[in-house]
């Protein structure tokens, strides 16, 4: 009995290396913590209340800003042992499987459960206020949209300490991640995971889509609308095209897996560059999904901190929905080198060469309005300033890569590292971190600390420069990607320990932005003001500071681009006076336990289905767990009590506890 538990352990558990033990312990004291806290305070009905069952866009968005900062520290965790591993030759930290599950990990993590989740949070936190709306169009999907995410994220991660992590990377190829080479759970979970993930980010785009299509307030036109909201119109569109290439893609995937077909096998008549065109089709038009908001919060950070009205507006419209048609033609400049002919990759370097033009007409808008501008330099303007040259370079060297002769010698060097970090971190991570710090007081109260957020800027600035530029040059060396090590005589030490310093001073900079996060909760002063930065332009900006559950009091009636600010101009008028609000009882939307429920379904399905490989008898959780999704849905169809009305002495009370007069 004894030996039959030890072999069970040994194959469930994730055994033999001492930073796994290190994780065990780690994720059982982390537990038993927050079990300790929520149990001591009596905080089991508030978190059930106010935050599990919410459908409140603007907790929703705070809880995917959470995960997102937690995946950030995961993903850099592993960017770090592989720089340690990297920085001189011989290193023995890491083995070669262990480095392979480590950047696999590290790529899926920050694209999938760090960037999309972060992006989404802004999604949340603004763009119904930016409308004039009181909630999304869905509030429910929105909801399950969230535990889906979290689930797979959580069904992701856990492959860390049990069954072993995919190490077949961040796309999984085949025939790497075909049964043969990767016969273990670790695929099982990246399927699953990213699968389960995926389906909640569909249906975010189709809620957001919606929501900015039909919800928008009295007046609002199109063509008024915030740059934001068009950035997140723009990326909506992509996703639902997108996405369902990645759900069939990795469905495919797991029928070779789990029902032995050969889609992607080539001694059973399959494939495996199937995979990879099909993958790519979705992967690149990712990269604009995640860019584009990037874009619209450089356009609100911009035109509010130079004080005046975008340059272009209608220009900057056209560009954003150029690149989101233009998208979908580029994927095949992954792989020039397939040896798919001269004329598809005239095709495809011509496509890509020819997005960049739309997105350098934006680099220059943004240039104009600070043009004669009068620009205060905020911490979310600094992060904008940072992105600028940044994303210049990862521009150019995009075009470098798109020239098909030339990728032929880039292709899998250092080289494509440098370029893809240049564009992902200071043409993403960067903007969203501008928009972070540009919504933080809109949403929480109050504005994180400016000498902490200055240190963490520097650090990330300089870090990224000393991290990523030797990383051209050693692509230009000769240096492969998913190279574990390396011998003195190849000459890649100093470059690649220069590289390692960088992202230690990255890391140090994420360590301060904590420390600011931290820092505010404590010690910040609270304010209720509407206009938290004195030059909003935007409807968020003409609400209470963080806004009431149902947003506005009154719906808006736009008068035009940037409306609150020409309200504020209107304000300043000799005799102006404001109309006495009309309050009618707000309609809203009921918490509901369900889409909790069907998330943690969902994990028990893809839990199951991921074991069996290594337990039969792990298909009955899994289909208990499919069962358990159809019965959430079942019990949806049925719900008829799922709304109810805030009366207008509530409105009236709230408005007047945050300084309002109504």
């Amino acid at each position: 009995m004894l030996e039959n538990i030890k072999t069970f352990a040994s194959t469930f558990f994730v055994t033999g290396d001492p930073m796994i033990y290190g994780a065990d312990v780690s994720i059982v004291l982390v537990s038993l913590a927050a079990l300790f806290v929520l149990t001591y305070f009596k905080k089991w009905g508030y978190v059930w209340r106010e935050w599990i069952t919410t459908v409140d866009h603007k907790k929703i968005g705070t809880m995917y800003f959470t995960a997102a900062l937690l995946m950030l520290f995961r993903g850099g965790v592993d960017a770090l042992l592989m720089r340690v591993q990297l920085a001189a030759p011989d290193m023995k930290l890491l083995h070669s499987e262990h480095y392979n599950e480590i950047f696999t990990t590290h790529g899926t993590i920050m694209i999938l459960f760090m960037a999309m989740p972060f992006m989404f949070a802004l999604f949340n936190w603004v763009v119904p206020l930016q409308i004039g709306a009181r909630d999304v169009a869905f509030p429910f999907l929105n909801s399950v949209s969230f535990w889906l995410f979290f689930f797979g994220a959580m069904l992701f991660n856990l492959s860390f300490v049990i069954g072993g992590s995919p190490d077949a990377g961040w796309l999984s190829y085949p025939p790497l991640s075909e049964n043969a080479f990767s016969h273990g759970p670790g695929q099982n979970f990246y399927i699953w995971g990213v699968q389960i993930s995926g389906i909640g980010s569909l249906a975010t785009g189709i809620n957001f889509l919606v929501t900015i299509l039909k919800m928008r307030a009295p007046g609002m036109k199109l063509m008024k609308m915030p740059m934001f909201t068009w950035s997140v119109l723009a990326a909506c569109i992509i996703i639902i095209f997108a996405f369902p290439v990645l759900t069939i893609s990795l469905a495919l995937l797991f029928m070779d897996r789990f029902f032995g077909a050969h889609f992607f096998t080539i001694d059973g008549g399959g494939n495996p560059m199937m995979y990879v065109n099909l993958i790519w089709m979705w992967g690149h038009p990712e990269v604009y999904i995640v860019v584009l908001p990037a874009f619209g919060i450089l356009s609100e950070v911009v035109s509010t901190f130079s004080k005046k009205s975008i340059f272009g507006y209608k220009s900057m419209v056209f560009a954003m929905m150029v690149i989101s048609v233009v998208s979908y033609f580029t994927w095949v400049h992954h792989f020039f080198t397939m040896g798919a002919g001269a004329d598809v990759n005239t095709f495809f370097a011509i496509s890509t060469m020819a997005i960049a033009i739309p997105t350098g007409v934006k680099v220059f808008n943004w240039l104009f309005t600070m043009f004669r501008g009068r620009i205060e330099v905020s911490q979310p303007m600094l992060w904008v300033m940072g992105f600028i040259p940044c994303f210049v370079v990862g521009g150019a060297t995009g075009v470098m890569l798109a020239v098909a002769p030339a990728d032929y010698q880039y292709h899998n060097s250092y080289f494509l590292v440098a370029h893809f970090h240049q564009t992902l971190i200071g043409g993403v991570v960067f903007p969203y971190l501008a928009g972070l710090y540009y919504w933080w007081p809109k949403i929480f109260g109050f504005k994180l600390n400016d000498r902490l957020g200055k240190w963490a800027f520097w650090l990330w600035n300089i870090g990224f420069y000393v991290c990523f530029m030797p990383q051209y040059a050693l692509g230009f060396m000769g240096m492969t990607r998913r190279l574990y090590t390396y011998g003195w005589d190849m000459g890649w030490a100093p470059l690649n320990m220069v590289s390692t310093v960088g992202a230690f001073l990255m890391g140090v900079g994420f360590l301060f932005q904590g420390w600011q996060i931290i820092h505010g909760i404590l010690y910040a002063e609270r304010s209720n003001a509407t206009d938290s930065w004195g030059t909003g332009r935007s409807l968020e900006w003409s609400i209470p500071s963080p806004p009431p559950v149902y947003n506005f009091a009154v719906v808006p009636q736009v008068k035009g681009f940037d409306d609150w600010y020409l309200t504020k101009e209107e304000m300043k008028k000799p005799g102006y006076k404001a109309e006495k609000p009309q309050l009618e009882s707000i309609h809203m939307p009921k918490n509901s336990g369900i889409p909790f429920v069907m998330g943690a379904c969902w994990f028990l399905a893809g839990f199951g289905l991921t074991m069996e490989t290594a337990f039969s008898w792990m298909i009955v959780p899994g289909v208990i767990g499919l069962i358990g999704v159809g019965l959430c849905m079942f019990a949806r169809s049925f719900s008829y009590d799922t709304d109810y009305y805030i009366p207008v002495d509530e409105v009236k009370r709230t408005e007047a506890s945050l300084g309002r007069v109504v």
